[in-house]
């Protein structure tokens, strides 16, 4: 009982963070980290799931929606910031728990980001293929329908499986093999690839906002609400709640920032502002972007993988598709880059602790990155996104995000209590009302989700928990023991 409980010192975490030695190289400003927050979070969220939100769940109150996600998201947000300025080490969540609620907990957070990344990067690779072969299509290329999509369909209703006709979704094993090599070789050339892709996004967004304004009729707004269907989730009030908790998978985002917090240049400043100003700059672009797609076409006909294409065809703008696909393409890009990366540092953490096997913490000679948990990491999602269809890996990334965020909160208020010596160069305001309202606001919108979502959270946690006692908790603690002080580095700033 009592390794369940040990925790890391901060004192070590701290240590371990200033070892440039033997840790990863430190070469990401504010902005940078802003952008990566960016290229994650307006992805998948704003291209495919604000659409079938509104269209299954809240209507055009998928506003409200994104409101609720955003406050949940904003109180988590502020006690990231808050550990991440204290503790600027690779690992996340899986870290601040580690050093406040001990390594029982750590193990789960750590297990259940795993999952997080992984299906979060298969899901947007899919998707991504998509939009690309659609892109494609514009300009009469056909791609061959055999190597387009994965050999497995499952259907909800009846809940069986049936064969497609297609052999595996090769597009979407090419992103991933690509952005695997961009990973490998460092983490200065994926910021700027990301910085590159998010340009042009943005661009394309906002122009989809500003051209979209014109169109806009405020009768397609009424109701806002429209009448619950005697189901719980299905529109309603109830409905805003399960919208908010489907969207919730776009704000993976600033969590994934958190991931680089060793690699940041000056991680006790730079951590905040890549945190906040990511989430701010998102979530008005979500608010805008909802308002345009449920204003120029009923909310009722964007249940597709593609609603931006449904919404410029309602406004007549065919020309503007090309366009409005590659930024799609892009922004997908950038979604799949950034969980690929925050995945392997979670690797690379948990098993610098003894959590996992040692090579999962190899880090590459010339590279200074984690090469080999990249590539495994590369390989396992390359083939998930190979021959799962995109529905059966789309909803445990919700759940798991906000289990994280109320882990981190919890963490916040343990911390405070027990070590209210620690320097603390940016604390989140509101005393102990913020990490509780965190806890309680990510529980509520948990507390929507489907039951199968569950159900399969506790199917993976309960295989989490196998490997961590039969492997993780003996070499842990060896870990934990006691070593010599080595002399370490100041982080160059």
């Amino acid at each position: 009982m009592k390794r369940l409980l040990l925790k890391k010192s901060l004192e070590s975490i701290q240590e371990e963070a200033l070892d440039e030695e033997h840790g990863l190289r430190r070469s990401i400003g504010p902005v940078s980290l802003v952008l990566l927050g960016i290229g994650v979070i307006v992805g998948a969220g704003i291209f495919v799931l604000t659409g079938q939100a509104a269209a299954q769940n809240a209507g055009p109150g998928i506003v409200i929606s994104f409101m609720l996600a955003a406050v949940a998201c904003g109180f988590s947000g502020l006690c990231y910031a808050e550990f991440a300025s204290m503790l600027p080490i690779a690992g996340s969540a899986y870290t601040y728990a580690y050093a406040t609620l001990g390594q029982f907990l750590a193990w789960i957070i750590g297990w259940d980001l795993i999952l997080e990344y992984t299906l979060g990067a298969t899901t947007v690779s899919i998707g991504w293929s998509g939009y690309f072969l659609s892109f494609l299509k514009d300009f009469g290329i056909n791609f061959p329908a055999a190597l387009s999509g994965p050999p497995f369909g499952f259907n909800p209703e009846t809940h069986r499986w049936f064969l497609t006709g297609a052999v595996f979704n090769l597009p979407a094993v090419l992103l991933v093999v690509f952005l695997t090599v961009i990973l490998v070789r460092g983490i200065r050339e994926s910021a700027a690839l990301n910085a590159a892709i998010v340009f042009i996004k943005i661009a394309v967004i906002l122009a989809f906002i500003f051209a979209g304004i014109h169109y806009v009729k405020p009768a397609l707004w009424h109701p806002f609400i429209p009448a619950n269907k005697g189901q719980f989730g299905l529109f309603g009030l109830s409905g805003v709640l399960r919208g908010a908790g489907v969207i919730f998978f776009a704000y993976i985002g600033f969590d994934a920032v958190s991931t680089l917090a060793q690699e940041a240049k000056n991680p006790k400043r730079d951590m905040p502002i890549g945190i906040l100003g990511s989430l701010v700059i998102c979530t008005v672009l979500y608010i805008a972007v909802s308002l345009v797609l449920t204003g120029v076409v009923s909310y009722t006909k964007l249940n597709v993988p593609a609603p931006f294409a449904v919404a410029l065809d309602a406004m007549k703008l065919f020309w503007f598709s090309p366009f409005l696909k590659l930024g799609a393409v892009a922004g997908l890009t950038s979604t799949v880059l950034v969980l690929l990366l925050g995945q392997s540092r979670i690797f690379f953490t948990m098993a610098k602790d003894g959590l996992l096997p040692p090579w999962a913490s190899k880090v590459h000679p010339r590279f200074r990155t984690p090469y080999v948990n990249s590539i495994i990491t590369g390989c396992v999602t390359a083939a998930a996104a190979a021959v799962l269809p995109l529905g059966i890996v789309g909803e445990m990334v919700s759940i798991g995000t906000l289990l994280a965020f109320a882990i981190v909160c919890a963490g916040v208020l343990v911390l405070r209590h027990t070590r209210p010596d620690v320097k603390r160069v940016f604390k989140a305001p509101g005393g102990a009302a913020t990490p509780i309202l965190g806890i309680f606001s990510c529980l509520y919108l948990m507390a929507g989700l489907p039951l199968e979502t569950w159900l399969r959270l506790v199917i993976w946690l309960i295989i989490g928990l196998v490997i961590y006692f039969a492997y993780g908790i003996k070499y842990a603690h060896a870990r934990l023991k006691p070593k010599p002080r080595v002399s370490v580095t100041s982080p160059r700033t």
